[in-house]
């Protein structure tokens, strides 16, 4: 299905809307410098198809699809990402501060609502519902992404969320896990199982902060 979907939307769109997410950027810094997620630009349908279910050159990195995932409970606005929000003295005292960074507009508002009601289902009565968090909003999707040549490797379980706390106006934390070596058969190896217990913790951790 979302291979024909991305054929359907054309090679120029699905490469445009990529790198408004930040595919194919190379001057991420956290202040560091990042490796880059990528979508190809040069594709046939076959590839294209391949390409927007996540194979062909397709690659995304954690911090890439964690941005994503912001983006969608954020309205659709991309905020450029930070490893250090703040340094302090031992006292308490603020030394300095990220500051404000940059944030682009990566998906119409409504394109977000969507997407988070969507990312609601998984958790609730999808894929996802190893991420459920009682009395919180939770949205997230599952992934299984192979790996190795050939497939030959431990594929990958990927699952990317957010939440939003019962008194928060907003969400508070999104998260993106991927468990590389699970130890489990290769056809017990998902998101939803894997990594998504993982992501609850986090988003869980963060909520009660």
């Amino acid at each position: 299905m979302f291979a024909k979907l991305g054929v359907d939307v054309g090679v120029e769109a699905m490469s445009t809307t990529a790198e408004a997410f930040g595919f194919n950027d190379t001057g991420v810094r956290i202040p560091f410098s990042v490796s880059p997620s990528t979508f190809d630009t040069s594709l046939d349908k076959a590839q294209l198809a391949l390409s927007s279910i996540g194979q062909y050159n397709t690659r995304a990195t954690p911090l890439q699809m964690a941005m994503v995932a912001a983006a969608v409970a954020n309205g659709g606005l991309l905020r450029e990402p930070y490893l250090v929000e703040r340094t302090t003295r031992r006292g308490g005292e603020t030394v300095s501060t990220n500051g404000p960074r940059p944030v682009r507009q990566a998906m119409r508002p409504a394109t977000a609502v969507q997407m988070r009601e969507l990312m609601e289902d998984v958790v609730t009565e999808g894929t996802g519902t190893n991420a459920a968090i009682p009395g919180a909003t939770v949205g997230g999707k599952t992934g299984t992404a192979q790996h190795g040549i050939g497939n030959a490797g431990t594929p990958y379980a990927w699952f990317v969320s957010w939440a939003q706390g019962e008194r928060d106006i907003e969400p508070k934390v999104a998260v993106a896990v991927v468990v590389e070596d699970a130890s489990a058969d290769r056809s017990d190896i998902s998101g939803g199982g894997d990594a998504a217990p993982i992501a609850k913790a986090v988003m869980e951790a963060v909520l009660g902060s």
